[in-house]
C-alpha cells in the first residue's frame, strides 16, 4: 500500500466504471500475458511506482519488474517496465497507468529542461500551487524528480501574502504586521511585491522572503541589489525556458513557475502487450 492508492483507485473506477466490456466480451480469463511499458520519445520517468500499484490493485499477483527509477534520464524506444499477469487485467490498468506515467514523466521533464538551462547558477528551481487538484502531491514528486524543489505544500504550511491580501488589509506593511501577529513564530513570511517601492516596504518590515512578480530583468536586478542579502528572494511570472536563464543572472534564489505543473505537456510512453498463453 502507499500513500497514493486512494487516488490511484478513484482513477481506476473512473475508467472501468461496472466493467471493462470489451476486454471481457474478447478475452479469456484464463489468458495470461507479458507487457512491455516503453519510452517514445527521451524523458525524465516520473510515477514509475504509481502504475506498479495500478496493476498490483487490480490483482495483488500480478508481477510489475521495472527497470529504472523516478528521475532516471529514459532515451526513446526503452522499456521502462515489463508486466506479467492475467491478460484482463493488464489491459483494464494500461490507459491508467499510461496516463499517470506520461502526466508525470512530462512534469518531471520539464523541469529538468528549467533546472539545466541555469545550471552553474546558486538559484533553486521550485514549483508553485498551481497543480491539478486532487493530484498536487503526486505533481509536486514528479517535479522533485526533475531536480525541481517544492515550494508551499498548500495554505496551511506557510505565510505568502499575495497582492489581494495586501489589498484587503491596505498595505504591505499592514499585512506584515498583521500576519506576524496571527501565526506562528517559527513560520517564515513571504510578501508578494511588484514594484521597487513594494520592495523597500517589504525590507523595512523585516520580512522572511519576497517574491518579485512578473517584474521585468532590470527592476528585478535592482530589486535584488536593494535587498542585498537581506531576505530571500523568488521570482515569478512569466518565467519560460527561454528567458529564465537571465533571470537567475539577477542573483535570485528562488525561481518559481507554476507551468511546471500547469502546462507541462504529457510525454510519449506506450505499453504493448508482446506475447499471451493459457
Amino acid at each position: 500500500m502507499t500513500e497514493y492508492d486512494e487516488v490511484i483507485r478513484r482513477a481506476l473506477e473512473e475508467d472501468i466504471g461496472t466493467g471493462d466490456i470489451t476486454t471481457s466480451s474478447l478475452i479469456d480469463p484464463r489468458l495470461k500475458g507479458i507487457a512491455e511499458i516503453r519510452a517514445k520519445e527521451d524523458l525524465i520517468l516520473a510515477g514509475i511506482t504509481v502504475a506498479r500499484r495500478v496493476f498490483k490493485i487490480l490483482n495483488p499477483e500480478t508481477q510489475f519488474e521495472e527497470s529504472f527509477n523516478d528521475g532516471d534520464m529514459i532515451s526513446d524506444s526503452t522499456v521502462i517496465a515489463k508486466i506479467t499477469g492475467r491478460a484482463m487485467d493488464l489491459l483494464m490498468g494500461e490507459r491508467v497507468a499510461l496516463n499517470f506515467l506520461q502526466r508525470l514523466s512530462g512534469i518531471a521533464t520539464l523541469t529538468h529542461r528549467f533546472v539545466e538551462r541555469v545550471k552553474g547558477y546558486p538559484v533553486k528551481i521550485i514549483d508553485t500551487r498551481k497543480t491539478t487538484p486532487v493530484l498536487r502531491k503526486l505533481e509536486k514528486d514528479a517535479v522533485k524528480a526533475g531536480g525541481g524543489f517544492n515550494h508551499r505544500f498548500g495554505l496551511f504550511d506557510g505565510v505568502l501574502i499575495k497582492d489581494n491580501h495586501i489589498v484587503a488589509c491596505g498595505s504591505i506593511f499592514e499585512a506584515i504586521r498583521k500576519a506576524r501577529e496571527g501565526t506562528p513564530h517559527t513560520l517564515k513570511i513571504e510578501v508578494e511585491v511588484r514594484d521597487l517601492e513594494g520592495v523597500k516596504e517589504a525590507l523595512n518590515a523585516k520580512v522572511d522572503a519576497v517574491l518579485l512578480d512578473n517584474m521585468d530583468i532590470e527592476t528585478m536586478r535592482k530589486a535584488v541589489k536593494i535587498i542585498d542579502g537581506k531576505m530571500i528572494v523568488e521570482a515569478s511570472g512569466g518565467i519560460t525556458l527561454h528567458n529564465v536563464e537571465e533571470i537567475a543572472k539577477t542573483g535570485v534564489d528562488l525561481i518559481s513557475i507554476g507551468a511546471l505543473t500547469h502546462s507541462a505537456r504529457a510525454v510519449d510512453i506506450d505499453m504493448d502487450l508482446i506475447n499471451t498463453w493459457i
